[in-house]
């Protein structure tokens, strides 16, 4: 079975077709910390439902839906990716969430901030000081899968930084500049070999390996509100309308929680989901 079901070739969000690898759908979910037995036991009831060209949506949807049964907890986990796809319409949110991120690293950040460069203005999406570091970033924030972002963003970001750093570079003297492109989606091989080039420094889902934003997100407990898999979509939307991002943020607020419009019976169900996830 597991022979003959490796031979499925899959449709990923780009379009792109690949064989089907078990392995990678193991690994997904033992990243979401699903234990061997909840493993096995998906693995094993999506097996049969597999057929040539299957998308890779529809393997996620059922394997998260096969993984909520189990442990919303996990269910959250495995839901990191797309929860971050659903922080939008705007990108401010995805904003705010990386801010936090550096925050947790004991910067201080400033979000949406417009800088006079030596030519023009410009407005910064994040930026992130600590000690003699100073941190500028452009946030690509996509809200559907298979979305790369290509070699011409970050052309047009290093030139917006080295305009910002002819005008801001003369008032700090004693700071050490980085320029950042992050993105929840990928830089396709151009954009990171550019990056490289110019020594900006890039953060995508998967991207460096083994300190990517999934790598981040997930060492430092700051998930997203938006994988909590006991909150349905309108109240997301009314927390995130509201500037909260993080699931630390709301999870033990009830009073916030009954405004956002959580009925008083689910309540607990999202501080205890809330609870195991951070």
């Amino acid at each position: 079975m597991t022979t003959e079901k490796n031979r499925v070739t899959v449709t990923k969000a780009s379009g792109q077709i690949e064989p089907f690898s078990i392995k990678k759908l193991r690994h997904s979910l033992s990243r979401a910390k699903a234990t061997p037995e909840e493993i096995n036991s998906i693995v094993e009831t999506l097996l049969p439902k597999l057929y040539q060209g299957i998308s890779t949506q529809k393997i996620y949807s059922e394997a998260f839906q096969l993984l909520t049964n189990h442990s919303k907890t996990h269910a959250a986990r495995y839901h990191l990716k797309r929860g971050i796809m659903e922080l939008g319409p705007s990108g401010f949110p995805f904003e705010i969430f990386i801010g936090e991120l550096f925050k947790h690293q004991g910067f201080s950040v400033q979000v949406g901030k417009i800088l006079q460069g030596k030519c023009v203005t410009h407005e910064i999406d994040v930026i992130a000081e600590k000690d003699n570091q100073l941190n500028l970033m452009e946030c690509k924030y996509r809200n559907q899968p298979g979305m790369a972002v290509d070699v011409k963003t970050p052309i047009y970001i290093n030139s917006r930084f080295e305009d910002v750093l002819a005008n801001v570079s003369l008032q700090y003297s004693d700071k050490i500049f980085a320029g950042w492109v992050v993105t929840n989606s990928r830089f396709t091989t151009d954009a990171i070999a550019y990056g490289n080039c110019k020594g900006m420094q890039l953060l995508s889902w998967d991207y460096p390996f083994n300190n990517s934003l999934k790598d981040w997100v997930d060492r430092s407990g700051l998930y997203p509100l938006t994988c909590l898999t006991s909150l349905a979509r309108s109240e997301k939307e009314w927390l995130l309308a509201k500037g909260y991002v993080l699931v630390k943020d709301i999870y033990d607020n009830e009073q916030l929680l009954l405004q956002a419009g959580v009925k008083k019976t689910r309540i607990k169900g999202v501080m205890d989901e809330g609870v195991r996830l951070i």
